[in-house]
């Protein structure tokens, strides 16, 4: 059983209320001891002065491409670039080849996780068979073989009937429904946010509306049938009005927004960058610094990626055909720190949106640190601004609008389950 020190470091665990300089003793899979003074016989000691160490970092929505699209991603190289970022677990999305919609490819990407992974692995499965919205998957199942939760994430479910009876059913196994809320229609054929940006290139735009309109659904339909409903990717102020009523009102939902729309907007397509298209779309400024507000203000419950790797052939064609999505397990922890050091909120509710937020959304192990808890453990530079270059990522995928920008500070330690997954040189 190997026994790994931490040492010196700043011990900050927003989920225990634990801030304080000291020591964390880890045992194997567990944490064995928090505080100073430990026994440092047959130990792995590593000094984190001026670091912190805080509970592994969780991120709610990836895709890892695997089964069907390893040329994009595959469970090794997309854990591996989630460890890189902080991250000890993720829940991947069931939009694979084929979708995640039965036993089979549940038990595959666990397989896949367990011997090949850098991160634990938490499968979502399907809302619809095949993610085509005509039928309910087979949702006891998918909850059998080891999924948390049911999505048809990439699309909405358009029939509201249909969705009402997942809802009724996924409560029936203690699942949670993740919403990709989008009006399809009202959307169109638009590429990018629209707006007056979306006019001066010529692109066909994406009404907010388009969103609002389907959170609003999908909310009143969680209060209906009382299924505890996370909300995806919420990328404008509309959308986060009609959830902080939603809160208020005491319904069972829980919503995310990603590193992309704390820190960009759609002036960052810039001259048809096909690296900044991605669905929601970058929005305005104004719904851009609602979404900062509302982190600080704790209407948002967790930052996660939409970590979406596509490779050049669906990324350098033209805007209108490129695919949508961006990768961001890398880049995650920095851009929350950038916004540590802009003072739009503070370092605890920073590593608070990445740990104890995403786990108490979803019901999920760890995001805190504590004695006999898991050995999941982050340890953080918050003073090494480092260069985004895509060419040292170990996702797969380059499609990161993020290339060339200087970050404050990055993951330099994980540890997951007691084992080490990333270590800076």
């Amino acid at each position: 059983m190997e026994r790994i020190l931490l040492k010196n470091g700043r011990i900050l665990c927003p989920g225990t209320g634990r801030d304080e300089a000291g020591d964390l003793l880890i045992e194997g899979d567990r944490i064995a001891a928090i505080g100073s003074g430990f026994d440092q016989a047959e130990a792995r000691v590593i000094d984190c002065g001026g670091m912190l160490i805080t509970p592994g970092l969780i991120d709610l929505h990836v895709h890892l491409r695997e089964p069907g699209q390893e040329y994009k991603e595959t469970v090794a190289s997309g854990t591996a670039a989630a460890a890189a970022g902080g991250f000890t677990a993720v829940a991947c999305m069931p939009n694979t080849n084929p979708v995640n919609d039965c036993r089979a490819v549940t038990e595959q990407i666990l397989e896949l996780a367990s011997s090949q992974g850098s991160a634990r692995v938490y499968p979502v499965g399907a809302i619809t068979k095949g993610l085509g919205g005509e039928s309910l998957s087979e949702m006891a199942e998918l909850k059998d073989a080891g999924c948390i939760g049911v999505s048809d994430d990439g699309k909405p479910v358009e029939n509201p009937r249909l969705l009402r009876r997942a809802m009724e059913y996924a409560d029936t196994f203690g699942l949670t429904v993740f919403c990709h809320s989008e009006d399809l229609k009202l959307a169109g054929k638009g590429v990018m946010h629209e707006g007056p940006y979306s006019t001066r290139l010529g692109l066909r735009g994406i009404p907010a509306e388009s969103e609002v309109i389907c959170v609003e659904r999908d909310i009143r339909l969680a209060q209906l049938t009382g299924c505890p409903t996370h909300i995806c990717h919420v990328s404008c102020a509309g959308s986060l009005d009609a959830i902080a009523r939603a809160k208020q009102d005491g319904a069972p939902v829980t919503c995310e927004t990603a590193p992309h729309y704390l820190s960009l907007i759609d002036e960052n397509v810039g001259i048809y960058d096909t690296n900044a298209k991605m669905n929601p779309p970058l929005r305005s400024s104004a719904d851009r610094e609602a979404l900062r507000a509302g982190l600080a203000a704790g209407l948002i419950d967790a930052v996660a990626t939409d970590h979406a790797p596509h490779s050049t052939l669906e990324k350098d064609v033209e805007f209108d055909l490129a695919a949508s999505g961006i990768i961001g397990l890398e880049t995650a922890l920095g851009i929350m720190l950038e916004l540590v050091e802009k003072d739009i909120i503070d370092l605890r509710r920073a590593i608070e949106l990445l740990t104890c937020g995403p786990a108490r959304a979803l019901g999920l192990p760890g995001g805190r640190l504590e004695v006999d808890g898991p050995a999941d453990v982050t340890v953080i530079n918050t003073n090494s601004p480092w260069i985004v270059d895509p060419g040292r990522f170990r996702s797969k995928s380059r499609n990161t609008p993020f290339r060339g920008r200087t970050l404050p500070g990055k993951a330099i330690l994980t540890v997951c389950g007691g084992r080490i997954t990333h270590k800076e040189p």
